[in-house]
């Protein structure tokens, strides 16, 4: 059988502690040679055997002098215990080294992701800024438009009323002077309530202000509410849920269909009543008319003095019913 080394300065150690070196030798390598606190942790475990302090059977490569049959003493117990302590604390503070290890890792991922997330939010709010900027100059452009838009419709309502005269209304602050409008058509041929589909959605939305001034908020939200229908179905033309509306529906009925310019709006951008819906058909969708109808109920929302301009002509002919705009 082959000679089992045996680790010099292990056995040198234990010999200097007290042990026999019969002992230590026999610790040594029923402990594999692989350390001195295994080899005392196996003297001390079979301190009280008789043949402990016998050679080993197996050859070694040392030479062994007679063995020394005396019992492992307090002082070397002591000893033992010392090294099990020290082994014992380097343990501990390697373990303290590797849990400050971990915590160091664990705060700086912490003020990475925290960075992350603050750079997130700060271009977040970039984005909603530059969006809110875009949406306040687009509003901007719209009502510049329809400032211009309400003030040629002035001039042509002047125009119809009296086709032999110059109209009076200045065209000054930034808009060009519209040319004197003369129309040989005389005020029959042409109804006072719309000449064009655009005008047409125009007065109906204006009938809806003027005969319910009194319910603001809910004049406004039906406003909102056209405006919703007729966005979604310029924005998805082929989805047919957007193109069709339940009569009956308690929300339809609550913010438009309690009121009958509401429905007759609707109308106006397409809508046919079937059954018990108002209905789209895919080939009468015209989304140059859902544009003008997008147009006008922006002008409703945005403008404070929608309606007022034709207040004066609501008076002379408030039994006028706007039904008669559909005939468009």
């Amino acid at each position: 059988m082959a000679a089992q080394e045996v680790n010099q300065g292990l056995l040198s150690d234990l010999v200097a502690m007290g042990f026999s070196e019969a002992r230590a030798t026999m610790a040594i390598l029923s402990s594999g040679n692989s350390g001195i606190e295994e080899a005392i942790n196996w003297i001390v475990d079979h301190e009280n055997e008789l043949d402990t302090d016998e050679m080993p059977s197996d050859s070694v490569d040392i030479e062994i002098e007679s063995p020394d049959p005396s019992q492992v003493s307090e002082q070397v117990k002591l000893k033992a215990q010392e090294l099990r302590d020290h082994a014992r604390r380097k343990r501990e503070e390697e373990e303290k080294k590797v849990d400050h290890e971990r915590e160091k890792e664990r705060i700086r991922a912490g003020k990475e992701l925290l960075g992350a997330k603050r750079v997130a939010e700060e271009h977040e709010r970039k984005r909603f800024i530059d969006q809110r900027k875009a949406e306040k100059e687009e509003v901007k452009r719209a009502r510049e438009r329809i400032r211009q838009k309400l003030h040629q419709d002035k001039l042509e309502r002047w125009g119809r009323l009296h086709p032999q005269k110059q109209s009076p209304i200045s065209t000054d602050s930034g808009i060009s002077r519209a040319p004197e409008i003369k129309i040989p058509v005389s005020q029959k041929a042409i109804p006072l309530s719309a000449t064009s589909a655009e005008e047409s959605m125009r007065e109906c939305l204006r009938y809806l202000k003027i005969r319910h001034q009194d319910d603001d908020y809910r004049v406004k939200r039906a406003f909102q509410t056209l405006l919703t229908y007729v966005r979604n179905v310029i924005v998805s033309p082929g989805e047919e849920k957007f193109r069709r509306i339940r009569l009956n529906n308690p929300a339809f009925q609550e913010r438009v269909g309690r009121f009958k310019e509401g429905i007759q709006f609707l109308e106006l951008c397409g809508f046919e009543k079937s059954d018990n819906f108002l209905v789209l058909p895919s080939h009468k969708i015209d989304i140059t008319r859902l544009n003008v109808a997008t147009a006008a109920l922006l002008a409703a929302l945005t403008n404070p003095f929608f309606g007022l301009l034709s207040r004066y002509e609501w008076r002379k002919t408030s039994n006028i019913d706007v039904q008669s705009l559909l005939s468009v």
